[in-house]
């Protein structure tokens, strides 16, 4: 079975997010809105309001045996009806 929801994406600037009831995800590529809402819905028994979806270009990178590469990858910005919380990013 394929998941579509890879992880979470915490960072800084994500917690910042996090105030406003926006959770942030790493997803496949190939998902789309509709199922990336299913799968948070399905996963933590909440009701998501909108979702905004982002593909995250590839570069290049040195290490010390010369250029390696790092994948393109897909986020999403899941978006949660009003005061609904996901406890994953809460810390608890």
């Amino acid at each position: 079975m394929k998941t579509i929801i890879k992880r979470p994406l915490i960072t800084e600037k994500n917690t910042i997010h996090n105030a406003a009831g926006v959770y942030v995800f790493e997803v496949d590529m190939k998902a789309d809105k509709s199922q990336i809402k299913f799968e948070i819905e399905k996963a933590f028994k909440v009701k998501v309001d909108s979702i905004r979806t982002s593909i995250c270009r590839g570069r290049g990178k040195a290490n010390k045996f010369g250029m390696g590469a790092v994948p393109r990858w897909k986020k999403a910005l899941v978006k949660l009806n009003a005061g609904e919380k996901i406890a994953l990013f809460e810390g608890a």
